[in-house]
């Protein structure tokens, strides 16, 4: 362990509900206002004298050097001996990987406006069909940008349970329906499934649905070996991960349903928060501050859980999303290095929708025996038309309940309704939710989650965790109940 990190887990912990009285220029230093967003972090426990030791820990990890490597190119996966290029996808990166990434927008361009021109038919559905990233990604962005815009009707399907194909399909004209097939390996058990079946319920209707299906993935040659013509493969780089894809071909829905224009604003968000990430100073860098945020609780206060709150009914997936970015990228217990890990890595990333988490969760962030930082999300512009009344009201609740967790309330008479105070909040609000904006969002995680890894060691580029179920699922299905504890091969002979 670092001096920086002994630093960090001795540190004492500050009173939030003085915080302001002791230090006026507070407010100041803690809020960073990066393009259409600013980031509030002055009702966390972050002190001068701890961010002086994180940035020290930023120092004996390397960050700069490690940020660098990140945008060129190198191999910043270590375990695969990959890159991790999602950057390039909005043109901030190495430049052969940028004009790369150019090119295949370009295409997936030309394809759009093809279809948009009638060349694969009369299309009015797109039924996308993907798992993980490659579905959490597009579906965020149709949610949040969705209404009142978009072009196609879109329903993302993942799970494998066939209701949820079955249920996207309902009422949908075969006829009139575009298949996009999202996978980065294109083997991946669960889509070639459900995009076997859609393929099948195409046939049915008498479609010749191979002439229907998009792929999406980086191994255009097994897309080809599944049936898809090579003039209706989008490809996208290898070095870029599913749960960073989005920016890829991978967002192919949301560009053909919100338009490409509105798909370009998006990654000039993205890269506009990549610049800042970049160029920044350390103590004014909003991805790092949060990660300082992040490993102050997680490491010195032991929370065992982050809760993300979105006052916004445009960014209700928001929480789901993040949970594969930030879990699946620094779940981990060895470092880079191969080394254990020494302290608690990653912690439980939950959350819900404002108002609703009000009257479900809160009481146990305001009276619970649990401490765990909150995170809000808001946007001064609202998403509807109705009394201004509605939005009002929205907003008002959210910075009150960042208020109350700070402030608490004494009650010697009766404990019941005495609220214990000095609970961390960080408030979020956005300008409105643009393109430009929910882009430069999505990308401040993203970059949020990268510091994280530095500073932990770890490497948030794999995910070897959801391997070990996936091959005894394989193993089930090749050799039934053979070999297994009592418990499963009784599970096993249910089916």
């Amino acid at each position: 362990m670092s001096k920086a990190m002994e630093a960090i887990d001795t540190a004492n912990v500050p009173d939030l509900r003085t915080a302001f009285d002791r230090d006026p220029d507070r407010l100041e230093r803690y809020v960073i206002r990066q393009g259409p967003i600013r980031f509030d972090w002055s009702k966390t426990h972050l002190t001068d004298e701890l961010v002086q030791s994180f940035l020290a820990l930023a120092g004996d990890m390397d960050f700069a050097a490690r940020r660098d490597a990140l945008f060129a190119g190198e191999p910043v996966n270590v375990t695969e001996g990959r890159a991790a290029e999602h950057p390039a996808e909005r043109g901030e990166g190495r430049p052969e990987s940028v004009a790369r990434a150019r090119a295949q927008h370009m295409r997936m361009r030309a394809l759009i406006e093809a279809i948009d021109a009638g060349d694969l038919g009369e299309i009015r559905h797109v039924l996308h069909i993907g798992i993980g990233g490659s579905a959490l990604g597009p579906k965020l962005i149709l949610d949040a940008l969705g209404d009142g815009v978009s072009r196609y009707d879109v329903a993302v399907v993942s799970n494998v349970d066939g209701t949820a194909l079955e249920r996207a399909m309902k009422g949908v004209d075969p006829r009139k329906t575009l298949v996009a097939v999202a996978s980065k390996t294109f083997t991946t058990t669960e889509t070639m499934l459900n995009a076997a079946s859609a393929v099948a319920w195409m046939d049915e209707a008498g479609v010749d649905a191979r002439s229907r299906v998009i792929a999406l993935t980086a191994a255009p040659e097994k897309a080809v070996e599944w049936g898809v013509g090579e003039d209706r493969i989008l490809p996208f780089a290898e070095s870029v991960g599913g749960r960073y894809s989005l920016w890829s071909s991978i967002g192919f829905p949301a560009a053909i349903a919100l338009g490409w224009d509105r798909f370009e604003r998006l990654l000039a968000g993205a890269a506009a928060m990549d610049r800042h990430f970049r160029q920044a100073e350390p103590a004014a860098n909003a991805p790092l501050i949060a990660a300082f945020a992040d490993r102050y609780y997680a490491r010195a206060l032991k929370c065992q859980t982050r809760a993300l709150f979105a006052y916004d009914e445009r960014l209700a997936l928001l929480p789901s999303y993040l949970q594969q970015l930030e879990m699946e990228s620094n779940g981990k217990r060895v470092t880079a290095g191969g080394q254990a890990v020494d302290g608690p890595t990653a912690p439980i990333t939950w959350g819900g929708v404002g108002t609703d988490a009000q009257h479900a969760v809160f009481q146990l962030l305001h009276q619970g025996t649990v401490l765990m930082p909150v995170e809000f999300i808001a946007s001064l512009a609202p998403g509807h038309s109705l009394d201004p009344a509605h939005h009002r009201a929205l907003l008002t609740n959210c910075f009150a309940q960042g208020a109350a967790l700070m402030q608490g309330r004494d009650n010697p008479s009766d404990p019941a309704r005495a609220f214990p105070g000095n609970r961390p909040s960080t408030t979020i609000v956005l300008d409105d939710v643009t393109p430009e904006a929910l882009g430069a969002l999505i990308a401040f995680y993203e970059h949020r989650t990268f510091a994280n890894a530095v500073l932990m060691g770890v490497n948030p580029f794999d995910q070897f965790g959801v391997e070990l179920g996936k091959e005894i699922a394989r193993a089930i299905e090749k050799d039934g109940a053979r070999g297994f504890d009592p418990s499963t091969t009784a599970l096993i002979e249910l089916i």
